[in-house]
């Protein structure tokens, strides 16, 4: 059995090519037995500042007894690897009528297809925007000062919201779905790396490749997808699934797997008309903090910033108090982007590219917001995320110019004037954001800046800004489902799936739950035709 090596670390100066040599010496064996090894895991140890090191968990197989050795050593950080392999269960005996159509190509939806293509269930893919080239195009026109599409832009279109907000696959769960996930993107033109790699960034340069070339594995394995086609009603007989109505049509279905996002709020509404239960939920809100990202990259490496071997800085943090306020989806040498998917609505989002070669840092600055404090309302959470973009697209000239305020300026109560510098490619408007920002949001940035401030001793809120609203970081409506068969209580054949549905929040998180979802689909159904 192979042995695991945890803790190696390697100091800045070390190439990853004296792995073996650290390996060798932990397990006191010769160079040339540690032939066959790979790393479990990589990360940064930036705590302390003279001391940055990379940390590394490798597995390693020798040609000796390896139970003995480990026996032998006693070390806590040496033992037995058992790597668990991906596993979908055996299919179920129920006949299909009609092959499962996923709505959405996001990550819950695209995964759920993938693990039913796979299998012979040649599952139908519907998305209510365009090809994801077709989609990147849309968003530089935006970009550039362009009228909004709304069924192709951040938000909508092939591969969903994450496609456009840098492409983070972090993810706190370790299983081997999400092993799945990371080594399928890997072999889908990502990088070999992001498997074993502590915080994986692809970059919004490169997942709408590893997007497309998902899709073209899936169309190769008898998936269809259909572009431009928006689900517009949900059909039920007799409290199961019998169809759908999309734009281009009806098509029949006894298997829904529902993988809208939460930004398709038509959707919602269309539920709600039909019965399936929901529910409000807590979600996230608040605004975006942008920073110069060599600010950033003093506070964490210290006399290390500018070394060419780092990688811009990025971050993670809380802020306790009456009200948590948190950090969320850092994006390191990146953009504050518009969120939009709603004409004459404004909300931000980040992202950033590969390189990081954005002069600027900005992170989602967000609290919890339950559902006792927006109202017991299905949609009142929705309501809430509309008036701050409302209030928001007004303030920016209703030319999605996004509200700005340094941030120091908010806590002093004061405006601000004169151009502030950001990264937002469609301009800022000066605005004080406590006069509609929600009084909750106020009051975790009242209480938490200063906290986040003292901890980076004062290098948190210099020359840093505020924009928001930060509204779409998750979704305030759960689609009730059943936690063993993944499907709705009120309408048998429809499995609500991803962040839309209530049930993940990340990119990764999402293409596991549609994953398991798609698992579940197999455990009860036979592939049509069998």
């Amino acid at each position: 059995m192979p042995i695991k090596i945890s803790n190696i670390r390697l100091g800045l100066d070390e190439p990853e090519e004296s792995l073996p040599a650290h390996v060798s010496r932990r397990l006191g064996v010769r160079s040339s037995d540690v032939a066959r090894w790979r790393i479990l895991r990589k990360s940064l140890d930036a705590r302390q500042h003279g001391e940055i090191c990379f940390v590394y968990s490798v597995e390693v197989e020798l040609p000796c007894d390896e139970a003995t050795i480990v026996a032998k050593l006693r070390d806590r950080e040496i033992g037995l690897y058992r790597d668990e392999p991906f596993s979908v269960p055996p299919p179920g005996e129920r006949v299909m009528e009609h092959p499962p159509v996923v709505v959405g190509s996001g990550p819950a939806g695209l995964f759920a297809a993938w693990v039913l293509a796979m299998r012979g269930y040649a599952p139908i893919v519907l998305e209510r925007g365009k090809k994801v080239r077709e989609r990147s195009r849309d968003v530089r026109d935006f970009e550039a000062g362009g009228e909004l599409n709304p069924e192709s832009n951040y938000l909508f279109g092939e591969g969903g919201a994450g496609t456009f907000s840098d492409g983070k696959l972090t993810c706190r769960a370790s299983s081997p779905d999400v092993q799945e996930v990371l080594r399928i993107m890997a072999e889908c033109k990502g990088r070999p790396s992001i498997v074993y790699e502590h915080r994986p960034h692809l970059g919004s340069n490169r997942l709408p490749a590893v997007v497309k070339a998902i899709r073209q594995r899936l169309i190769a394995a008898g998936a269809e997808f259909r572009f431009n086609c928006r689900v517009e009603d949900l059909e039920l007989r007799d409290g199961r699934v019998s169809g759908i109505h999309t734009s281009s049509g009806r098509i029949a279905a006894d298997v829904v797997l529902l993988g809208t996002g939460h930004s398709a709020r038509d959707v919602y509404s269309m539920l709600a008309a039909r019965g399936v239960t929901m529910e409000p939920k807590p979600f996230q809100m608040g605004v975006r903090i942008e920073q110069p990202q060599e600010q950033v990259n003093r506070a964490r490496y210290g006399r290390h910033a500018g070394d060419s071997r780092l990688e811009a800085a990025d971050y993670e943090l809380v802020a306790h108090g009456s009200r948590d306020l948190f950090t969320f989806c850092m994006c390191a040498g990146g953009f504050v982007i518009p969120s939009v998917s709603e004409p004459g609505h404004y909300g931000s989002n980040g992202m950033s590219y590969s390189w990081h070669d954005s002069p600027f840092a900005n992170s989602g600055l967000v609290v919890t917001i339950d559902p006792r404090e927006f109202g017991d309302q299905l949609m009142a959470g929705v309501e809430l995320q509309r008036r701050c973009e409302r209030a928001a697209f007004e303030i920016g000239r209703g030319d999605y110019a996004a509200p700005i305020q340094w941030a120091e300026d908010f806590l002093a109560r004061c405006a601000s004037n004169g151009k502030i510098p950001s990264s937002h490619r469609r301009g800022t408007v000066t605005s004080d954001l406590r006069e509609w920002l929600p009084p909750v949001v106020v009051q975790a940035l009242d209480e938490g800046l200063p906290v986040l401030d003292r901890r980076w001793r004062g290098l948190f809120l210099r020359s840093a800004t505020l924009v928001g609203p930060e509204s779409r970081g998750s979704s305030p409506i759960r689609v009730v489902r059943d936690t063993k068969t993944f499907q709705s209580p009120s309408a048998a054949g429809l499995y609500p799936i991803g962040e839309g549905a209530g049930y993940a929040g990340g990119i990764v998180s999402a293409a596991v739950d549609g994953l398991r979802a798609a698992k579940a689909v197999i455990s009860e159904f036979a592939p049509l035709g069998i």
